[in-house]
């Protein structure tokens, strides 16, 4: 009776356990997710900007006041009622309520960062982004914090 002898098998087993070893290395799944995430992350920013745009578009320049957002400090520039500095956009106290002024109008629901935001409707909602106004320029920022592989992920217009 002819066959494999253990230590072929042995030999067999070990030689696919390194190849299956280096495919896992060379594929790097959590780098892989990583960058998924800053894609999303990529895409979201850019949405949430344009309906910005729009919005000053539409407001002739000016973004305008939201009811929701009404307390935020204004942006000299242009009289928009943006924050000057880095903001999360959500619905807690101290962060800048933007739901509001772009959902549905803009925007059938808000984007939200992958791992540190989420959203269910305008009332409970964290983006996981920032937005800020330059009172120098009037231009805003959207910013995405928590953007993973030291990428920085920030959109000004």
């Amino acid at each position: 009776m002819k066959g494999f002898t253990l230590i072929e098998l042995l030999v067999v087993i070990g030689i696919m356990v390194i190849l299956m070893a280096a495919a896992i290395v060379a594929i790097n799944p959590f780098r892989q997710f990583a960058m998924a995430n800053n894609a999303a992350r990529w895409s979201e920013v850019t949405t949430i900007q344009n309906t910005v745009s729009q919005r000053i578009v539409d407001g002739r320049g000016a973004f305008g006041v939201c009811p929701a957002a009404a307390a935020v400090t204004d942006c000299p520039a242009t009289g928009d009622t943006l924050p000057t500095t880095a903001t999360i956009m959500g619905s807690a106290v101290g962060q800048y309520d933007i739901c509001g002024c772009i959902v549905p109008t803009y925007i059938a629901a808000l984007p939200y960062d992958p791992q540190a935001g989420s959203y269910t409707d305008c009332t409970t909602y964290n983006t996981g982004y920032n937005i800020s106004c330059d009172p120098g320029t009037g231009r805003t920022t959207i910013c995405a914090p928590t953007a993973q592989l030291g990428e920085t992920i920030c959109i000004t217009r």
